[in-house]
């Protein structure tokens, strides 16, 4: 591989400031961490976060930085693990399709740890996470064409932890380049694919990426020098090219549902099936599912776990039809042997179609075909999933998810008071979002 050094994408890093980015862009963020606040809140009620939560006790040792939902205090490295845990816990976050990945949770939790730390405002702190989303999306696209291997989240994230902690301690160009370096050479391999397939708190790598990210930053302020990193190879330098201009940020997805994305469109069709001719789950004889292959070799396994309820269609499709929701009390773990979402599970087919097979994976749909016990058949209109790019989702489509999937944890109070702070225009410290995120007042 031939290199060149021209600082393009550091440059980026360090100069780019808030009043400078277009108002769309400015918006987006303010919806990503709306989103992503979101994820952080409902994964604090997550095994994988009280696992993160003993790591961090044990591996990274107290201090002055909170995590979301937690009256816990650790060093930097410690709350960055944390909510590394805790971020991806129930699948609920952004994703991009140029590495079918999902970007904002790989590396928010370092970035909101450092935030912090050295206690900036809410828009240096979306600076710091604009420049790492763009970081990542860019430098996941190399990596994957690279390997030709289907990597996952924890990869991209430690680049996405390297750019935006990097910006945050003032690092030079010539620093982040360094640590880009290094977060990307030893980041995570993560095999994406075995997630689906045997789903564990593996997952798609996200804590790993986050330790390796802040690795990446305290080697570097230690002395640890690297050399070159993907995107100055000159068959990856165009992925640079529209830095600036184009931002990867508008083409992000976002997910109402705690599951795999390829299940979204076939809850849609069942709920929205439901919903139009007055049906409830005791009159349902059977439903088929109209759709894509993967879609169809997604588990279909009554779950033990949060995991496995996760990379199901099964179970979710179930739960959605008898409860007209999929959220954080369907996923939760307790609530995976409900008998009357069990019994729904049994009378659920799943159909490769063939004209949706063709269009996929640029298109996701799904056809649902619910037949009642007294002889009705209903047949939906073909779905996509909800959320995608080309939407243009709004703060407000955002707020509304929030609202949806934080209700069984925040007070009604609490979760308009936190959104009124994170999309409002007064530029805070991030320190008073998050400890207001933090007031016992908030929980339930």
């Amino acid at each position: 591989m031939q290199f060149q050094t021209d600082y393009k994408l550091e440059e980026f890093i360090v100069n780019t400031h808030w009043e400078q980015l277009p108002v769309n862009v400015q918006e987006r963020m303010k919806g990503c961490f709306v989103d992503l606040m979101g994820a952080l809140v409902i994964g604090s009620r997550s095994r994988q976060f009280e696992a993160g939560l003993c790591l961090a006790d044990r591996l990274f040792g107290k201090g002055d930085i909170p995590v979301i939902g937690s009256e816990k205090r650790f060093s930097f490295a410690g709350a960055a693990s944390a909510m590394g845990h805790s971020s991806n816990a129930y699948d609920i976050d952004d994703g991009h399709n140029m590495t079918r990945a999902h970007p904002g949770t790989s590396f928010v939790g370092a970035i909101l740890a450092a935030a912090y730390e050295k206690d900036v405002s809410r828009n240096e702190f979306l600076t710091a996470m604009l420049v790492a989303y763009e970081a990542t999306i860019r430098m996941g696209a190399a990596i994957m064409d690279y390997y030709q291997y289907a990597h996952s989240s924890g990869t991209f994230g430690a680049v996405g932890v390297a750019a935006g902690v990097g910006r945050l301690y003032g690092f030079s160009r010539e620093e982040i380049n360094n640590v880009l370096s290094v977060a990307e050479f030893n980041a995570p391999l993560v095999p994406g694919i075995r997630s689906v397939e045997y789903p564990s708190m593996n997952k798609d790598g996200v804590p790993f990426g986050v330790m390796v990210g802040v690795l990446a930053i305290m080697d570097a302020m230690s002395g640890f020098e690297g050399n070159k990193h993907m995107l100055e190879a000159e068959e990856y330098r165009h992925y640079l090219d529209d830095l600036g201009e184009k931002y990867q940020v508008m083409d992000l997805y976002f997910k109402p549902y705690p599951c795999c994305r390829w299940a979204h469109p076939a809850i849609d069709a069942c709920v929205g099936l439901m919903k139009e001719h007055g049906l409830n789950a005791e009159a349902i004889e059977s439903v088929t599912i109209h759709t894509f292959d993967r879609a169809t070799r997604l588990s279909k396994i009554v779950p033990q776990t949060a995991d496995e309820a996760q990379y199901n269609i099964a179970y979710p499709v179930a739960a959605s039809l008898v409860y007209g929701d999929f959220g954080l009390l369907q996923v939760r773990e307790e609530n995976l042997h409900d008998p009357v979402v069990l019994s729904m599970m049994e009378r659920l087919s799943f159909v490769v179609d063939k004209s949706m097979d063709a269009r996929f994976p640029t298109q996701r749909i799904c056809r649902a075909e619910i037949v009642t016990k007294d002889g009705r058949r209903f047949l939906s209109e073909e779905c996509e999933p909800r959320g995608e790019a080309k939407e243009n989702i709004s703060v407000a489509w955002l707020c509304d998810k929030f609202h949806r999937i934080t209700g069984p944890v925040l007070t009604d109070e609490g979760r308009d008071r936190l959104l009124s702070l994170i999309i409002g225009e007064e530029d805070l410290p991030i320190r008073t979002i998050v400890d207001e995120a933090n007031t016992a007042a908030f929980w339930r």
